[in-house]
């Protein structure tokens, strides 16, 4: 198929967040066509496509379209690519990698724009992911809580346990360790690009607010966790092999389930670099 000779489809998948994009070959990208791309995951937070078995040269060819793929602090990349790194959880695994709710390294200043998932290696069933609208979430709330949170800076660590059970077998594979990271960001961030409000925590790594002891902070970060993730705001994603999800780390969480074990779950992994949050 030639980019440009079909108009792209884009099919969401929940009244939230999310949408399939059909007709179109991710390894032979237009610019046209890259644009209505960009396009799409500012109006949909994650998209999502079917049947794109790239090649490394190629899935980081794609990915640079849209900003500079960066290499992950703590793993190693794949062979000749230090910037895709494999997600991969064993047979013999429980605990799958980054099994909860969250956006992409919030610990660091200046957190990725965006991340882009592709499937190599499925369970014949279950390991879906699930993703959340942060600036529906936000939307939600009062006029008092959105006032109070907008005085409100996140203190944001790697070393929080939820998020490196898994992390921390994959830093063992690759001997790519290095010292635990602290960030401190708005708890309401803007988008760069849209101008839109999203809430900006997450259960895996902010531990408490700036200036606040974590005992204080834990009432309104259990709120906020809570409200989130709310069913209303989330859609879920079936992988097959050769399916790539594209989401807006400014604007959107994720959390990929652990519901499958025995199998082996394998995928790779690129991340955009971001700017500071405001």
């Amino acid at each position: 198929m030639q980019n440009g000779a079909h108009k792209l489809q884009v099919n969401k998948i929940a009244g939230s967040i999310g949408a399939e994009i059909h007709n179109v070959d991710l390894g032979n990208l237009d610019e046209p066509t890259a644009k209505e791309i960009r396009q799409a995951l500012l109006d949909h937070k994650v998209i999502f496509f079917r049947n794109q078995d790239l090649s490394p040269e190629q899935f980081l060819k794609f990915s640079s379209r849209f900003g500079k793929p960066v290499e992950y602090p703590f793993v190693k990349g794949i062979d000749g690519y230090p910037q895709i790194i494999q997600v991969l959880k064993r047979e013999n695994e429980k605990t799958n990698f980054g099994g909860v709710w969250h956006c992409d390294t919030l610990y660091l200043d200046e957190p990725p724009m965006g991340t882009i998932l592709m499937a190599k290696e499925l369970p014949p069933f279950g390991g879906d992911t699930l993703f959340a609208n942060q600036v529906a979430a936000y939307d939600t709330l009062s006029d008092g809580l959105k006032s109070t949170l907008s005085t409100l800076t996140g203190v944001n660590t790697s070393a929080k346990a939820d998020a490196s059970k898994t992390r921390e077998d994959r830093i063992k594979d690759s001997g790519h360790k290095t010292e635990d990271y602290v960030s401190y960001h708005p708890a309401v961030r803007t988008h760069p690009e849209t101008g839109n409000k999203s809430l900006y925590v997450n259960v895996a790594h902010t531990e408490r607010f700036d200036g606040w002891t974590p005992e204080e902070s834990t009432p309104l970060l259990k709120f906020l966790f809570e409200l989130q993730v709310k069913p209303e705001f989330t859609c879920r994603f079936k992988w097959e092999p050769g399916s790539i999800a594209f989401w807006d780390n400014r604007a959107a969480l994720h959390n990929p389930i652990n519901d499958y074990h025995g199998f082996k779950r394998s995928m790779q992994r690129i991340t955009l670099a971001g700017d500071k949050p405001r």
